[in-house]
Protein backbone atom coordinates (compact mmCIF):
# COMPACT_ATOMS: atom_id res chain seq x y z
CA UNK A 1 0.00 0.00 0.00
CA UNK A 2 1.30 3.62 -0.88
CA UNK A 3 1.92 5.90 2.06
CA UNK A 4 -0.54 8.16 0.09
CA UNK A 5 -3.43 5.65 0.46
CA UNK A 6 -2.60 5.02 4.10
CA UNK A 7 -5.47 6.25 6.40
CA UNK A 8 -3.34 7.45 8.91
CA UNK A 9 -5.86 9.05 11.19
CA UNK A 10 -7.83 5.43 11.99
CA UNK A 11 -5.22 3.64 11.72
CA UNK A 12 -3.10 4.96 14.08
CA UNK A 13 -5.87 4.64 16.65
CA UNK A 14 -6.67 1.70 16.28
CA UNK A 15 -3.58 0.26 16.38
CA UNK A 16 -2.35 2.31 19.12
CA UNK A 17 -4.98 1.79 21.83
CA UNK A 18 -5.07 -2.26 20.83
CA UNK A 19 -1.56 -2.54 21.06
CA UNK A 20 -1.55 -0.38 24.65
CA UNK A 21 -4.53 -2.67 25.95
CA UNK A 22 -3.21 -5.92 25.06
CA UNK A 23 0.51 -5.15 26.68
CA UNK A 24 -1.21 -3.85 30.05
CA UNK A 25 -4.46 -5.95 29.99
CA UNK A 26 -2.76 -9.03 32.36
CA UNK A 27 -1.85 -5.77 34.69
CA UNK A 28 -5.18 -4.44 34.57
CA UNK A 29 -6.88 -7.95 35.66
CA UNK A 30 -4.73 -7.98 38.27
CA UNK A 31 -4.30 -5.31 40.29
CA UNK A 32 -7.66 -3.83 39.25
CA UNK A 33 -10.09 -6.37 38.66
CA UNK A 34 -13.68 -5.11 37.98
CA UNK A 35 -16.33 -5.64 40.19
CA UNK A 36 -19.52 -7.41 39.33
CA UNK A 37 -21.18 -3.92 39.09
CA UNK A 38 -18.42 -3.02 36.41
CA UNK A 39 -18.77 -6.24 34.61
CA UNK A 40 -22.48 -5.68 34.30
CA UNK A 41 -22.30 -2.07 33.19
CA UNK A 42 -20.15 -2.94 30.51
CA UNK A 43 -21.72 -5.43 29.63
CA UNK A 44 -24.90 -2.82 29.45
CA UNK A 45 -22.62 -0.06 26.99
CA UNK A 46 -21.71 -3.24 24.79
CA UNK A 47 -25.46 -3.82 23.94
CA UNK A 48 -26.34 -0.36 24.04
CA UNK A 49 -23.65 0.80 21.34
CA UNK A 50 -23.31 -2.54 19.35
CA UNK A 51 -27.24 -2.79 18.79
CA UNK A 52 -26.84 1.21 17.68
CA UNK A 53 -24.79 -0.22 15.14
CA UNK A 54 -26.85 -3.28 14.35
CA UNK A 55 -30.03 -1.79 14.63
CA UNK A 56 -29.23 1.88 13.53
CA UNK A 57 -26.14 2.11 11.31
CA UNK A 58 -26.78 -1.01 9.83
CA UNK A 59 -30.65 -1.86 9.70
CA UNK A 60 -32.09 2.22 9.76
CA UNK A 61 -29.57 3.64 7.93
CA UNK A 62 -27.70 1.52 5.19
CA UNK A 63 -30.61 -0.63 4.46
CA UNK A 64 -33.34 1.16 5.31
CA UNK A 65 -35.55 -1.88 6.60
CA UNK A 66 -37.83 0.24 8.94
CA UNK A 67 -38.89 3.87 10.04
CA UNK A 68 -39.15 5.34 12.80
CA UNK A 69 -38.69 8.89 14.44
CA UNK A 70 -36.39 11.86 16.22
CA UNK A 71 -36.10 10.38 19.43
CA UNK A 72 -35.10 7.16 18.60
CA UNK A 73 -33.00 8.07 15.69
CA UNK A 74 -31.10 10.72 18.55
CA UNK A 75 -30.46 7.42 21.25
CA UNK A 76 -29.21 5.59 17.85
CA UNK A 77 -27.22 8.69 17.06
CA UNK A 78 -25.64 9.14 20.37
CA UNK A 79 -24.65 5.05 21.20
CA UNK A 80 -23.58 4.68 17.92
CA UNK A 81 -20.73 7.44 18.01
CA UNK A 82 -19.74 6.05 21.30
CA UNK A 83 -19.35 2.99 19.44
CA UNK A 84 -16.18 4.80 17.57
CA UNK A 85 -16.80 3.21 13.68
CA UNK A 86 -17.19 6.32 12.01
CA UNK A 87 -20.18 8.47 11.45
CA UNK A 88 -23.39 6.86 9.40
CA UNK A 89 -22.70 9.16 6.41
CA UNK A 90 -19.13 7.25 6.13
CA UNK A 91 -20.67 3.94 7.67
CA UNK A 92 -23.45 3.78 5.09
CA UNK A 93 -21.58 4.50 2.11
CA UNK A 94 -19.10 1.48 2.31
CA UNK A 95 -22.04 -0.78 3.72
CA UNK A 96 -23.84 -0.01 0.45
CA UNK A 97 -21.09 -0.17 -1.73
CA UNK A 98 -20.22 -3.85 0.15
CA UNK A 99 -23.47 -5.25 -0.93
CA UNK A 100 -23.34 -3.72 -4.53
CA UNK A 101 -20.06 -4.87 -5.14
CA UNK A 102 -19.54 -7.57 -2.57
CA UNK A 103 -16.31 -10.31 -3.30
CA UNK A 104 -14.94 -7.41 -6.06
CA UNK A 105 -12.24 -5.30 -5.94
CA UNK A 106 -14.77 -2.50 -5.83
CA UNK A 107 -15.68 -3.98 -1.79
CA UNK A 108 -14.30 -1.60 0.53
CA UNK A 109 -14.13 -4.88 2.84
CA UNK A 110 -13.93 -7.92 0.40
CA UNK A 111 -13.25 -11.12 1.73
CA UNK A 112 -11.64 -12.16 -1.10
CA UNK A 113 -8.50 -9.99 -0.48
CA UNK A 114 -8.20 -12.50 3.00
CA UNK A 115 -9.24 -13.02 5.87
CA UNK A 116 -7.78 -10.12 8.09
CA UNK A 117 -7.86 -7.76 5.47
CA UNK A 118 -12.32 -7.81 5.57
CA UNK A 119 -11.77 -8.45 9.32
CA UNK A 120 -9.70 -4.78 10.10
CA UNK A 121 -7.05 -4.42 7.85
CA UNK A 122 -9.36 -2.71 5.16
CA UNK A 123 -9.37 0.30 8.06
CA UNK A 124 -5.90 0.78 6.91
CA UNK A 125 -6.56 2.25 3.57
CA UNK A 126 -8.00 5.59 2.81
CA UNK A 127 -11.46 5.33 2.17
CA UNK A 128 -12.73 6.72 -1.19
CA UNK A 129 -14.74 10.33 -1.53
CA UNK A 130 -18.45 9.84 -0.47
CA UNK A 131 -20.72 9.76 -3.02
CA UNK A 132 -23.81 11.85 -2.76
CA UNK A 133 -25.93 9.64 -5.48
CA UNK A 134 -24.84 6.53 -3.53
CA UNK A 135 -26.33 7.64 0.03
CA UNK A 136 -29.02 10.83 -0.93
CA UNK A 137 -31.45 9.74 1.82
CA UNK A 138 -28.73 10.12 3.89
CA UNK A 139 -27.44 13.37 2.41
CA UNK A 140 -30.89 14.91 3.19
CA UNK A 141 -30.89 13.90 6.77
CA UNK A 142 -29.92 16.82 9.29
CA UNK A 143 -29.14 14.31 12.47
CA UNK A 144 -26.58 12.17 10.22
CA UNK A 145 -25.25 15.37 8.69
CA UNK A 146 -24.49 17.17 12.19
CA UNK A 147 -22.66 13.94 13.17
CA UNK A 148 -20.69 13.63 10.24
CA UNK A 149 -19.67 17.25 10.48
CA UNK A 150 -18.42 16.98 13.96
CA UNK A 151 -17.88 13.49 14.65
CA UNK A 152 -14.54 13.42 15.70
CA UNK A 153 -15.61 15.63 18.66
CA UNK A 154 -18.82 13.89 19.12
CA UNK A 155 -17.09 10.36 19.67
CA UNK A 156 -14.83 11.32 22.30
CA UNK A 157 -17.53 13.55 23.98
CA UNK A 158 -19.79 10.28 24.24
CA UNK A 159 -17.13 8.06 25.58
CA UNK A 160 -16.14 10.72 28.19
CA UNK A 161 -19.71 11.60 29.41
CA UNK A 162 -20.02 7.28 29.71
CA UNK A 163 -17.06 7.06 31.61
CA UNK A 164 -17.54 9.84 33.90
CA UNK A 165 -20.83 8.47 34.69
CA UNK A 166 -19.99 5.11 35.29
CA UNK A 167 -17.07 6.57 37.26
CA UNK A 168 -19.73 8.20 39.22
CA UNK A 169 -22.26 5.62 39.66
CA UNK A 170 -19.42 2.74 40.51
CA UNK A 171 -17.24 5.62 42.13
CA UNK A 172 -14.63 3.67 40.10
CA UNK A 173 -13.61 6.28 37.71
CA UNK A 174 -10.19 3.99 36.59
CA UNK A 175 -12.21 0.94 36.36
CA UNK A 176 -15.06 2.82 34.14
CA UNK A 177 -12.49 4.26 32.11
CA UNK A 178 -10.66 0.58 31.61
CA UNK A 179 -13.72 -1.77 31.30
CA UNK A 180 -16.59 0.36 30.47
CA UNK A 181 -14.71 2.40 27.91
CA UNK A 182 -11.47 0.99 27.01
CA UNK A 183 -12.13 -2.85 26.80
CA UNK A 184 -15.51 -2.23 25.97
CA UNK A 185 -14.12 -0.40 22.71
CA UNK A 186 -11.73 -3.48 21.99
CA UNK A 187 -14.62 -5.93 22.55
CA UNK A 188 -17.19 -3.86 20.25
CA UNK A 189 -14.99 -3.04 16.97
CA UNK A 190 -14.12 -6.96 16.76
CA UNK A 191 -17.63 -8.30 17.40
CA UNK A 192 -18.25 -5.61 14.58
CA UNK A 193 -15.66 -7.29 11.76
CA UNK A 194 -16.25 -10.12 12.52
CA UNK A 195 -19.67 -9.96 10.50
CA UNK A 196 -17.23 -8.92 7.70
CA UNK A 197 -14.50 -11.75 7.84
CA UNK A 198 -15.98 -14.67 10.07
CA UNK A 199 -19.82 -14.21 8.56
CA UNK A 200 -18.09 -14.56 4.80
CA UNK A 201 -15.52 -17.50 6.17
CA UNK A 202 -17.13 -19.89 8.46
CA UNK A 203 -20.65 -21.22 7.89
CA UNK A 204 -23.60 -22.51 5.10
CA UNK A 205 -25.09 -20.67 2.16
CA UNK A 206 -29.26 -21.48 2.46
CA UNK A 207 -30.20 -18.91 0.29
CA UNK A 208 -27.43 -17.94 -2.09
CA UNK A 209 -24.18 -20.93 -3.14
CA UNK A 210 -23.00 -17.61 -5.28
CA UNK A 211 -21.56 -15.01 -2.82
CA UNK A 212 -19.21 -15.50 -0.03
CA UNK A 213 -21.61 -14.70 3.09
CA UNK A 214 -22.24 -17.08 4.95
CA UNK A 215 -25.20 -18.40 8.04
CA UNK A 216 -23.35 -19.30 11.39
CA UNK A 217 -25.67 -19.43 14.56
CA UNK A 218 -22.23 -19.38 16.66
CA UNK A 219 -21.48 -15.71 14.86
CA UNK A 220 -24.74 -14.10 15.58
CA UNK A 221 -23.71 -14.22 19.34
CA UNK A 222 -20.81 -12.76 18.75
CA UNK A 223 -22.53 -9.72 16.44
CA UNK A 224 -26.25 -8.91 18.07
CA UNK A 225 -28.06 -11.29 15.49
CA UNK A 226 -25.78 -10.14 12.67
CA UNK A 227 -24.47 -13.69 11.83
CA UNK A 228 -27.22 -14.80 9.46
CA UNK A 229 -24.93 -13.01 7.02
CA UNK A 230 -26.07 -15.25 4.15
CA UNK A 231 -29.72 -14.32 4.15
CA UNK A 232 -28.96 -11.15 4.76
CA UNK A 233 -27.18 -10.73 1.79
CA UNK A 234 -29.74 -12.26 -0.39
CA UNK A 235 -33.16 -10.40 1.12
CA UNK A 236 -30.50 -6.73 2.58
CA UNK A 237 -33.75 -4.96 3.24
CA UNK A 238 -35.59 -7.60 5.58
CA UNK A 239 -35.81 -6.10 9.04
CA UNK A 240 -34.46 -9.31 10.17
CA UNK A 241 -31.32 -11.32 9.68
CA UNK A 242 -32.56 -14.33 11.70
CA UNK A 243 -35.59 -15.29 10.37
CA UNK A 244 -36.76 -18.26 13.14
CA UNK A 245 -38.10 -17.87 16.42
CA UNK A 246 -34.25 -19.18 17.63
CA UNK A 247 -32.53 -17.76 15.77
CA UNK A 248 -30.11 -15.55 18.32
CA UNK A 249 -31.07 -12.23 16.97
CA UNK A 250 -31.76 -9.08 19.14
CA UNK A 251 -31.03 -6.37 16.85
CA UNK A 252 -34.61 -8.04 15.34
CA UNK A 253 -36.01 -8.43 18.74
CA UNK A 254 -35.26 -4.48 19.61
CA UNK A 255 -36.99 -3.19 16.13
CA UNK A 256 -39.87 -5.84 17.00
CA UNK A 257 -39.86 -4.01 20.69
CA UNK A 258 -40.14 -0.97 19.02
CA UNK A 259 -42.60 -1.33 16.20
CA UNK A 260 -45.40 -2.80 18.97
CA UNK A 261 -44.79 0.33 21.12
CA UNK A 262 -44.79 2.70 18.08
CA UNK A 263 -41.63 4.20 17.99
CA UNK A 264 -41.02 1.98 14.80
CA UNK A 265 -43.16 1.42 11.94
CA UNK A 266 -42.94 0.05 7.73
CA UNK A 267 -40.58 -2.68 8.93
CA UNK A 268 -39.85 -4.25 5.82
CA UNK A 269 -40.31 -8.31 5.87
CA UNK A 270 -39.72 -10.76 2.89
CA UNK A 271 -42.38 -13.28 2.01
CA UNK A 272 -42.19 -16.60 3.52
CA UNK A 273 -43.15 -18.25 0.31
CA UNK A 274 -40.37 -16.06 -1.46
CA UNK A 275 -37.81 -17.22 1.02
CA UNK A 276 -38.32 -20.42 0.56
CA UNK A 277 -38.55 -20.54 -3.09
CA UNK A 278 -35.32 -19.28 -3.28
CA UNK A 279 -33.94 -22.04 -0.74
CA UNK A 280 -35.25 -24.65 -2.89
CA UNK A 281 -33.45 -22.88 -6.26
CA UNK A 282 -30.01 -22.71 -3.89
CA UNK A 283 -30.62 -26.41 -2.39
CA UNK A 284 -31.80 -27.84 -5.75
CA UNK A 285 -28.21 -26.61 -7.23
CA UNK A 286 -26.51 -28.17 -4.17
CA UNK A 287 -28.06 -31.25 -4.15
CA UNK A 288 -27.79 -32.27 -7.75
CA UNK A 289 -23.83 -31.28 -7.49
CA UNK A 290 -23.64 -33.58 -4.67
CA UNK A 291 -25.12 -36.55 -6.77
CA UNK A 292 -22.57 -35.93 -9.20
CA UNK A 293 -20.16 -36.87 -6.73
CA UNK A 294 -21.77 -40.14 -6.02
CA UNK A 295 -20.21 -42.74 -7.92
CA UNK A 296 -21.94 -45.72 -5.49
CA UNK A 297 -25.38 -44.53 -6.11
CA UNK A 298 -28.26 -44.56 -8.84
CA UNK A 299 -28.06 -41.20 -9.96
CA UNK A 300 -30.40 -40.50 -12.63
CA UNK A 301 -32.93 -41.53 -9.80
CA UNK A 302 -31.87 -39.19 -7.36
CA UNK A 303 -31.85 -36.74 -9.93
CA UNK A 304 -34.85 -37.57 -10.91
CA UNK A 305 -36.54 -37.24 -7.46
CA UNK A 306 -34.69 -33.82 -6.62
CA UNK A 307 -36.06 -31.83 -9.97
CA UNK A 308 -39.28 -33.55 -9.49
CA UNK A 309 -39.79 -32.55 -5.96
CA UNK A 310 -38.28 -29.05 -6.38
CA UNK A 311 -40.56 -28.43 -9.26
CA UNK A 312 -43.60 -29.43 -7.77
CA UNK A 313 -42.56 -27.01 -4.57
CA UNK A 314 -42.08 -24.05 -7.46
CA UNK A 315 -45.93 -25.16 -8.82
CA UNK A 316 -47.42 -25.16 -5.60
CA UNK A 317 -45.64 -21.48 -4.36
CA UNK A 318 -46.75 -20.24 -7.64
CA UNK A 319 -50.65 -21.43 -7.10
CA UNK A 320 -50.43 -20.06 -3.67
CA UNK A 321 -49.47 -16.58 -4.98
CA UNK A 322 -52.43 -17.02 -7.80
CA UNK A 323 -54.55 -17.71 -5.17
CA UNK A 324 -53.78 -15.19 -2.80
CA UNK A 325 -54.11 -12.49 -5.43
CA UNK A 326 -57.80 -14.11 -6.29
CA UNK A 327 -58.71 -14.16 -2.46
CA UNK A 328 -58.33 -10.36 -2.02
CA UNK A 329 -59.66 -9.65 -5.54
CA UNK A 330 -62.60 -11.56 -4.37
CA UNK A 331 -62.72 -10.12 -0.50
CA UNK A 332 -62.62 -6.38 -1.86
CA UNK A 333 -65.42 -7.26 -3.61
CA UNK A 334 -67.47 -9.24 -1.43
CA UNK A 335 -68.43 -12.23 -3.54
CA UNK A 336 -68.84 -14.91 -0.79
CA UNK A 337 -69.24 -18.36 -2.33
CA UNK A 338 -66.06 -17.58 -4.02
CA UNK A 339 -64.26 -16.59 -1.42
CA UNK A 340 -65.47 -20.01 0.41
CA UNK A 341 -63.88 -22.16 -2.40
CA UNK A 342 -60.72 -20.33 -2.51
CA UNK A 343 -60.48 -20.79 1.80
CA UNK A 344 -61.03 -24.15 1.25
CA UNK A 345 -58.30 -24.90 -1.80
CA UNK A 346 -55.65 -22.46 -0.26
CA UNK A 347 -56.31 -25.40 3.09
CA UNK A 348 -55.42 -28.27 0.29
CA UNK A 349 -52.65 -26.20 -1.14
CA UNK A 350 -50.92 -25.48 2.26
CA UNK A 351 -51.40 -29.26 3.35
CA UNK A 352 -49.69 -30.23 0.33
CA UNK A 353 -47.52 -27.73 0.49
CA UNK A 354 -46.43 -28.77 3.89
CA UNK A 355 -45.89 -32.11 3.06
CA UNK A 356 -44.09 -31.87 -0.30
CA UNK A 357 -41.67 -29.34 2.14
CA UNK A 358 -41.05 -32.37 5.01
CA UNK A 359 -40.56 -34.57 2.19
CA UNK A 360 -37.78 -32.25 0.57
CA UNK A 361 -36.31 -31.85 3.77
CA UNK A 362 -35.80 -35.56 4.16
CA UNK A 363 -34.66 -36.27 0.68
CA UNK A 364 -32.61 -33.02 1.34
CA UNK A 365 -30.70 -34.10 4.36
CA UNK A 366 -30.64 -37.76 2.95
CA UNK A 367 -28.36 -37.12 0.18
CA UNK A 368 -25.81 -34.41 1.98
CA UNK A 369 -24.94 -37.28 4.57
CA UNK A 370 -24.04 -39.12 1.82
CA UNK A 371 -19.90 -38.90 1.34
CA UNK A 372 -17.92 -39.48 -1.92
CA UNK A 373 -15.92 -42.78 -1.72
CA UNK A 374 -12.31 -42.52 -2.32
CA UNK A 375 -11.75 -44.88 -5.58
Amino acid sequence: MKSSEFNWGPALFLIIYQTILLVSMPFIFYYAPPSWGMIAVSIILLYMTGLSITAGYHRLYAHRSYKTNKFVEAIVLFFGTMASQGSVLRWGFDHRLHHAHVDTDEDPYSIQKGFWYAHCLWILKKPRKIDPKVVPDLMKNKMVQFQHKYYKYLMILTNVIATLFVGWLLNDYWGAFFYACWIRLFALHHFTWFINSLAHTWGDKPFCQEQSAVNNFVISLLTFGEGYHNFHHTFANDYRNGIRWYHFDPTKWLIWSLNKIGFAHALKQMDPLTIKKKMVIERKRLLLDRVCDLWYVKKDELESKVSELSDRLMNEFAQFNQLKELYKAAKRSHEWEILNELKQEITVLKRNLKQDWRDWSILSKSIMRMKPLNV
